[in-house]
């Protein structure tokens, strides 16, 4: 059993071969440093970091990221070392945060070789610190044991260093950052190839001439981004027996989770249906130009590959900006470290021919960027049609000819996404079905420019709204009476925004009260339980008749209002448990409201996918952990297309009769 700590709280472990897995809101600097009996660290040789990543019975990743795993090998340490400090900093020069206060709370856990987790540790309660102690490894009357520490410091990894005693701590630190800052820091490793050749052979980085920035080497140690939450990657092709995840019961069975099949083989290339490119100038973008077995699953590809070139290209803009701007700092420093050129004509036009070049360099970058952007612009233009409507918006004419699906598809569309250099240019943000994880529409007040302008009753409204509209499509896309929605409302605060689900009759009634909450979370849970009883036995033949084999959602409004402590444990167990067996949670809540629960949430709200009622940037890419600003999608104004789907939703479940 999985011991979740607090600050100051230990541990034992029960075995000395360990990974610790850090997972962060943003790029982090993971590292260790070994002290003896008192934690005092004799040397720079006694620190494991990106720019000396191994030491005997230690291994450290290379560079900073967003998710980390750190080997450990207690038995292989010398016997002088009596403590393994796990430290957590953020690196510094890169642009991005600045203090552990302006990102989530990172997240390390202790776990054996398999990957069963041993401890864990949430650090809450950060606020201006740049640089924390996470974890602590001690011997222990001849044992080792764990200790959660949180101790944070806002001088940063100079200070804790300093603090473990350690001489020459501010160069050591400098040396790290710039180790780092060399390293081109990524949130998570990259997807593999979706193409045989192993590359997409697209614009980013071919149109412009510039260079996207370098895959990491695949590595055992070390890997979504600033105050974000990693996204997902993009599909992989599955084989045709290993289409069903480990949740579903055996082949047979009433109940089968599992995705459109996919072929064993490498997927076809897609058909040259675009006439050839002229002469120096770019391929005409064509929907479906992506490797797979069938339209949707190359148009999913495709979508990821738009994905994945805005980032890498809008990196090489930003990265050729900052380079204009350092290099411009180094001309003025050596053209005014001369007394000389400080006053008169010699320094104006030192700084002048500083600031042209700075100039030229930008537009040049910013010349290839638009280029980028013309293309990418382009092939949206003609993949955004031909969205089937799973993958579309509310607007699209797909829509209108609506039909009940025989069968699901890859993924949902659930938002867009766009970066600041390229506001116009919206990328669908795609999630694979069966949902993986649930959701959490986050009703509160964020830092965003569209949050401050909203009140708060406004944004409980439109988060509640939001979750709904997702409902429904989740609704849309699943054959008939193979997916079912229930609404827990404790305050029935809800029911205008619940409406077309009611008034539809694909929804019965919310949940209401304290009774309510009990009776939906009791009913949810034993399912679970009876599912998960009946594929560890090979016996789903056996389940009870009157229980319901279709997905489940479960929508939660106004979390934690009408909630106990047993029904807070039910939830986090539908959370964890839920999706492997098709039970899917969609939280409506403000995390601050929850936060009377302390850290016993946190695991909670880190299982979920948070996305926002309006825009706020807070998602990250899979590449170069990019803010992304995620749009929720709506309906157009006036438009009745949510009610007319969920009327034939209504009618399919009915067998057909209006």
């Amino acid at each position: 059993m999985t011991a979740e700590l607090v600050r100051g709280q230990n541990h034992t472990l029960p075995q000395t071969r360990l990974e610790i897995r850090v997972s962060a809101g943003t790029p982090v600097v993971a590292g260790a440093t070994l002290g003896d009996e008192q934690g005092t660290v004799h040397g720079i040789e006694w620190i494991a970091h990106p720019g000396s990543p191994q030491l005997p019975g230690l291994e450290v990743s290379k560079q900073a990221a967003a998710e980390h795993r750190l080997a450990v090998d207690l038995d292989a340490l010398p016997a002088s070392v009596h403590r393994v400090t796990v430290l957590l900093a953020l690196p510094m020069g890169v642009g991005g945060p600045v203090s552990f206060g302006a990102v989530a709370a990172p997240f390390v856990a202790v776990t054996g070789l398999e990957g069963t987790e041993i401890a864990t540790f949430t650090l809450t309660g950060l606020d201006s610190e740049s640089a924390v102690t996470a974890l602590e490894l001690y011997r222990r009357q001849g044992g080792w044991k764990v200790r959660a520490v949180g101790q944070g410091y806002a001088g940063g990894l100079a200070a804790m260093l300093a603090d473990q005693g350690l001489s020459g701590a501010q160069e050591l630190a400098r040396s790290v950052h710039e180790a780092v800052a060399r390293g081109v820091a990524r949130s998570v490793a990259p997807p593999p190839p979706r193409t045989p050749e192993g590359d997409r052979v697209r614009h980013a980085g071919t149109a412009s001439g510039q260079q996207p920035p370098a895959t990491p080497p695949a590595a055992p140690i070390g890997d979504p981004a600033p105050a974000a939450t990693p996204l997902p990657g993009p599909a992989q092709p599955r084989p045709a027996g290993d289409a069903v995840p480990a949740a579903g019961p055996a082949p047979g069975g009433p109940i089968n989770y599992a995705h459109p099949r996919r072929q064993s083989a490498a997927p076809p290339p897609p058909p040259p249906t675009a006439p050839p490119a002229e002469p120096g100038r770019p391929a005409r973008p064509v929907a479906g130009d992506a490797t797979g077995w069938s339209m949707e699953e190359r148009l999913y590809n495709q979508v990821w590959g738009m994905f994945e070139d805005l980032a890498r290209t809008t990196a090489a803009y930003r990265s050729a900006v900052d380079f204009a701007e350092s290099r411009m700092d180094q001309e003025l420093d050596r053209a005014l470290s001369d007394p000389r050129n400080r006053i008169g004509g010699a320094g104006d036009r030192a700084r002048e021919e500083a600031r042209t070049k700075r100039d030229q360099l930008t537009a040049r970058a910013r010349e290839a960027l638009d280029r980028d952007l013309a293309q990418l612009a382009a092939e949206s233009a003609v993949v955004e049609p031909a969205l089937p409507a799973a993958y579309a918006g509310w607007d699209s004419p797909v829509w209108h000819a609506y039909r009940v699906p025989m069968e699901i598809p890859m993924a949902l569309r659930i938002g867009d996404l766009h970066l600041p250099e390229s506001v116009g240019l919206r990328i669908p943000l795609l999630v694979r079905l069966p949902l993986e994880r649930g959701i959490w529409v986050d009703s509160g007040r964020t830092a965003s420019e569209a949050a401050a302008l909203t009140g708060a009753d406004q944004l409980r409204r439109l988060a509640m709204e939001n979750a709904v509209a997702h409902a429904a499509r989740l609704l849309a896309v699943y054959p008939a009476d193979e997916f079912s929605v229930h609404v827990i409302d404790p305050a029935g605060s809800a029911a205008a925004a619940l409406a077309p689900l009611v008034d539809s009759g694909v929804l019965a009634a919310p949940a209401v009260g304290a009774g309510g909450v009990a009776s939906v979370l009791a009913h949810l849970t034993r399912r679970v339980d009876l599912v998960q009883m009946a594929i560890r036995a090979g016996a789903a033949d056996a389940l009870p008749p009157d229980l319901d084999t279709a997905e489940q959602l479960l929508i939660v409004n106004d979390f934690p209002h009408g909630f106990d402590d047993r029904a807070v444990t039910q939830l986090r167990y539908l959370a964890d448990e839920g999706p492997s067996v098709g039970v899917h949670l969609l939280m409506v809540a403000d995390r601050e409201d929850a936060s009377a629960y302390g850290p016993v949430l946190d695991p909670l709200w880190r299982s979920l996918l948070r996305i926002t009622p309006v825009a706020d940037d807070h998602l990250a890419d899979p590449w170069v952990g990019h803010a992304w600003t995620y749009e929720p999608l709506r309906t157009p104004p006036g438009s009745r297309v949510l009610q007319n789907v969920l009327a034939q939703v209504a009618a399919a479940r009915r067998g057909g009769r209006p």
